[in-house]
């Protein structure tokens, strides 16, 4: 929120973070120039989650935070996913705005300033729309444009096409993010949804600085799955479609298969081909209906769990040294240990 003293607009940039050791440092004095040069007339907080990495990327984190107050790190017992990591940093920021940007630089911090611009026009989320991805393969880029279209056309929602996560959202948005209640959030369709004014930005995606890609092919599935599954029921539907264009088939291999046998005289051993239809058919409806209701209540299942979104250990202040972040309730956030990390000060 705005600074009682200043009155000026306080803008925060979240960053996730998992083994950026050779990028962190680089991202914050991008960030500093960025907010020197051209958001001098705003207030500004870092707020970095680290999802446990195994480098020294918290030690970074901690030494930049003991140097500037504006910057604040919270390290996850554990690793949560990109997603509950962005969410996470979403309900630890104060500011009227919040930016969300990755450690890799990909999505260039130079641009924050065109996105603060769209933002004071009135626009309450401003996503980045990806022109294109500098180091990445043909077949990745478009395995990338089949994703998100596909997404966009099996969700209840109109979703943006090309965006990821970088974007800027109100204060007003991170509220209504307190109260979602999903285990596994999948955070573009999540905020599109909301509805809002909400408006692209075009920018041409660079290449990564330092460090390694955390999205292999595996996670790439993992996220297009909560993408579907969290913002449609078109695959049930689609399920249900499917069993009566099923029927339809074997009915009329039924027909065609008595019709057969009364006018034409064909002979086949009896009830060899209906049961074998018969089997085939029940298989591919069971597999196939087993699946997407094993999906859906699986997700009801980790649901019902509220288990903690993320649990941080430590932090590079001693305020919140460890909280929770529940499933049930996201809006709660309680200090169970205010022990302070080496290095940390209080506010």
């Amino acid at each position: 929120m705005t600074s009682p003293a200043s009155q000026r607009p306080l803008i925060s940039v979240v960053v996730p973070t998992l083994n950026e050791s050779g990028n962190i440092e680089r991202l914050y004095d991008r960030l500093v120039k960025v907010f020197d040069d051209e958001l001098h007339a705003f207030d500004w907080e870092l707020v970095i989650t680290d999802n446990r990495s195994t480098d020294n990327t918290f030690e970074l984190i901690c030494n930049l935070a003991e140097n500037d107050q504006r910057v604040r790190g919270y390290q996850f017992s554990k690793n949560f996913g990109y997603q509950r990591s962005i969410l996470a940093g979403y309900l630890l920021t104060t500011g009227d705005a919040v930016v969300q940007l990755d450690a890799d630089m990909q999505d260039p911090p130079e641009l924050v300033p065109e996105l603060v611009d769209e933002w004071q026009s009135g626009a309450q989320v401003v996503y980045g729309v990806r022109k294109s991805r500098k180091g990445e393969s043909a077949v990745l880029t478009g395995s990338r444009k089949v994703f998100y279209r596909l997404v966009d056309w099996l969700s209840d929602e109109e979703l943006p096409r090309d965006a990821g996560d970088f974007r800027l959202v109100d204060r007003t948005v991170v509220d209504l993010l307190r109260h979602t209640h999903d285990a596994n959030p999948y955070l573009r369709g999540a905020i599109a949804a909301m509805g809002f004014e909400q408006v692209g930005v075009e920018y041409e995606r660079d290449d990564r600085t330092a460090g390694d890609t955390k999205f292999r092919l595996g996670s790439l599935v993992r996220l297009a799955v909560d993408g579907i599954l969290n913002h449609s029921t078109r695959p049930l539907q689609l399920a249900s479609l499917t069993a009566m264009v099923v029927i339809a088939i074997s009915v009329a291999a039924m027909f065609s298969y008595v019709g057969a046998r009364l006018f034409f005289g064909e002979e086949w051993p009896a009830g060899f081909v209906t049961l074998a239809l018969l089997q085939l058919v029940a298989i591919i409806l069971n597999a196939a209906f087993l699946g997407i209701i094993g999906a859906y209540l699986g997700r009801m299942f980790t649901q019902m769990r509220a288990a903690p979104i993320v649990v941080i250990d430590s932090s590079s202040r001693a305020d919140h040294a460890r909280s929770l972040f529940t499933a049930a309730s996201p809006v709660t956030f309680e200090a169970i240990r205010s022990t302070p990390t080496e290095g940390s000060e209080d506010d």
